[in-house]
């Protein structure tokens, strides 16, 4: 089985982060209107820019699925586990430990 090799956009990920981040700061710098206006875009408190450019970041790992692991389900098993009775709990112990007083 031939191996891909990582693309270009891939390899300089970090980079294109960091400009993004750079971006978003200058926009938010030299023309405030549009966080202003990207700010006003709400339904039930719910930011939908943001909800709209989740689903697209999550959407691609969501086609990635393997299906055919559910036939052993054991490791589905674990990781609902890990992450509805393990991770609550600690999330709300780490939580205490750096904000105080909840």
């Amino acid at each position: 089985m031939k191996q891909q090799d990582i693309s270009f956009f891939e390899k300089n990920l970090t980079l294109w982060v960091l400009i993004c981040m750079v971006i978003g700061v200058l926009i938010g710098r030299f023309i405030p209107i549009v966080p202003n206006a990207l700010g006003k875009l709400e339904f039930y408190n719910v930011s939908i820019p943001t909800t709209i450019l989740l689903w697209i970041m999550i959407y691609p790992m969501m086609l990635k699925i393997d299906f055919k692991s559910i036939k052993n389900p054991k490791g589905l098993f674990i990781t609902w586990f890990v992450n509805w009775i393990i991770k609550p709990f600690t999330m709300y112990l780490i939580c205490l430990h750096f904000l105080g007083q909840i």
